[in-house]
């Protein structure tokens, strides 16, 4: 199975309001930036996306190592709480409505496609890739016009 290192960030201009998201792929020295975003979102949803998009670039089944600066979806993920609040019916244990479940569903088909280690990292600290990756995320939500 293929290694591929994954670094994603998401960013808002205003929570809700402009965003964009940003993903590079690393596999045998290679490195593939992406990015896109909407006008009128959030930032969890755009830290998703970023997910959600680098994990479909994929051609196969992958080993991953995905690093990112989203508590929200690494501990999602790593502490099991998207899928129980998928098995009770995208309720939370409050009993609340869990949110951006669209992206949550793409997000738990894609990881049952490949294996995918979660990294967390702290933002806006000088990773390299991260810094990049919010580069990406803010110059697409900038882009975007009222």
């Amino acid at each position: 199975m293929k290694h591929v290192d994954i670094y994603t960030d998401g960013a808002c201009r205003g929570n809700p309001g402009r965003g964009g998201w940003g993903a590079i792929l690393v596999y045998g020295g290679v490195e593939k930036e992406l990015s896109g975003g909407e006008r009128e979102t959030t930032n969890n949803r755009m830290e998703l996306t970023a997910v959600i998009s680098a994990l479909s670039a994929l051609r196969e089944s992958c080993e991953v190592t995905l690093t990112s600066d989203s508590k929200y979806v690494i501990d999602a993920v790593t502490k099991g709480w998207a899928v129980s609040w998928r098995a009770k019916g995208w309720r939370k244990a409050d009993k609340s409505p869990a949110l951006n479940v669209d992206l949550w569903e793409q997000l738990l088909a894609l990881l049952d496609q490949h294996k995918v280690t979660f990294v967390w990292v702290r933002g806006h600290n000088g990773h390299p890739y991260n810094e990049r990756c919010d580069e990406l995320a803010t110059t697409f939500a900038d882009s975007l016009t009222d």
